[in-house]
C-alpha cells in the first residue's frame, strides 16, 4: 500500500495499532529471551546496568561472546537489556563490536538503495562468509530515510547535509555522526548509509524525541509507536553498538542505546521483519550457522545469506 499511494492510511493504521497495543509492565515472555548463563564471558566486557528497581533477569546486561572464528580473536560480545521503566516487558538485545578485530561492509539490496546492478547480488558475497561475523538491518527505504547511500564506488542517492550517517572508512571501521559537522566527504570513505537524524549526540539524547518536529525522525507519530525498531552507535572507545527490539518507542530505543554505552547514535529499519540482527559459527566444512540475536526476532535465518531486497551491514573479522 505504501508504494501505491496508500501510506497516509498505512500510517494512521500503525499509529492506532501500535499506541493501543503498549507492552504490560509484567515481566518479559521466556521466549523472548537469548540463553545466556547468567555469568559473564572470560575478558568480557563489564556488565550493563539493569532496570533500575526491579530484580535483574538471569543473564540480563552479562555479556556473551559471540562465535568466533578458528584462529582469530572473537571481537562481538551480546546480551540484552531492559530499557523502559515503565514497560518491563520490553527486552532489547544488544552486540557490541570490537573494530579492532572486525571490519564493516554496507551491501546493497536487490530492490534498495536502487535496484539491481549492484556488485554482491543483495547478499553477503562469497568472498566474505569465511570471515563473516554477524549481519544487520540498515535503515528506512531511501525514499523515507531523508538521506543518501554510497557504496562499491557509486552514489545512489545524493548524500544530505545535517543527515545522521553510518560512516565506513576504507579499512572498514565504521563512524557514525551528523554529515557535514562529524563526518563528510574524503578519499579515506568507501560507504555512506544516512537515515534520518542522530538520536543520540555528544552522550546526550537529542530533545524533542516524543515530539518529532519537521518529522526529524520519520511520519508524525511513528515515533511513538510500540513496535520493533533498531539503532546503532559507537561507545567512547570506538566500539560499535547495536541494539534491536519489539516494543520500543523511539525514546525507548535511544534509552537502549544510551544504556548500551552509545554517545553518538542513529536509528536503522523499524517493524516487524525488518529489524534483523545475526551471528554466524562456522562449522569444519566451512558451513555457516544462523543466530538471531534475539528468539523472536522474525527474519528467516538465512536472510542476507541469499538475495534480499534491502540493504545491510556485514560484519567480518579482519
Amino acid at each position: 500500500m505504501r508504494d501505491h499511494g496508500g501510506a497516509p492510511a498505512v500510517d494512521l493504521a500503525e499509529n492506532i495499532y501500535y499506541r493501543l497495543h503498549a507492552p504490560s509492565n509484567g515481566a518479559p515472555a521466556p521466549s523472548a529471551l537469548p540463553m545466556a548463563s547468567g555469568t559473564p564471558t572470560a575478558h568480557a566486557p563489564a556488565p550493563l546496568s539493569s532496570l533500575p528497581g526491579a530484580t535483574a533477569l538471569p543473564g540480563e546486561g552479562v555479556w556473551q561472546a559471540g562465535p568466533h572464528i578458528a584462529g582469530r580473536a572473537s571481537g562481538l560480545y551480546t546480551t540484552f537489556i531492559r530499557p523502559d521503566a515503565l514497560h518491563s516487558s520490553v527486552v532489547a538485545g544488544v552486540a557490541r563490536f570490537d573494530q579492532r578485530l572486525l571490519a564493516a561492509h554496507l551491501i546493497a539490496g536487490t530492490k534498495e538503495p536502487s535496484g539491481l546492478g549492484w556488485p554482491e547480488g543483495g547478499q553477503v558475497p562469497p568472498e566474505l562468509r569465511s570471515a563473516l561475523v554477524a549481519t544487520m538491518n540498515s535503515g528506512f527505504k531511501m525514499k523515507d530515510a531523508n538521506g543518501g547511500f554510497l557504496a562499491d564506488g557509486r552514489t545512489a542517492v545524493p548524500l544530505r547535509q545535517g543527515a545522521a550517517s553510518l560512516v565506513i572508512d576504507s579499512s572498514g571501521r565504521v563512524t557514525i555522526g551528523a554529515w557535514g559537522r562529524d563526518v563528510g566527504p574524503g578519499a579515506d570513505v568507501a560507504a555512506v548509509r544516512q537515515n534520518l537524524e542522530l538520536i543520540i549526540d555528544h552522550g546526550q539524547l537529542v530533545p524533542g524525541l516524543d515530539i518529532n518536529a519537521g518529522g526529524r525522525w520519520g511520519t508524525s507519530n511513528n515515533q511513538l509507536q510500540y513496535t520493533w525498531r533498531s539503532g546503532v552507535g559507537t561507545d567512547a572507545q570506538g566500539n560499535l553498538i547495536y541494539v534491536g527490539g519489539a516494543g520500543m518507542t523511539l525514546r525507548t530505543l535511544a534509552q537502549a542505546l544510551s544504556q548500551a554505552g552509545a554517545v553518538t547514535a542513529m536509528q536503522l529499519d523499524i517493524h516487524n521483519q525488518m529489524v534483523d540482527m545475526f551471528s554466524y559459527a562456522h562449522s569444519s566444512a566451512d558451513q555457516l550457522t544462523s543466530t538471531p540475536l534475539m528468539p523472536n526476532m522474525p527474519g528467516p535465518l538465512d536472510r542476507y545469506l541469499r538475495p534480499d531486497q534491502r540493504d545491510f551491514i556485514a560484519i567480518t573479522a579482519r
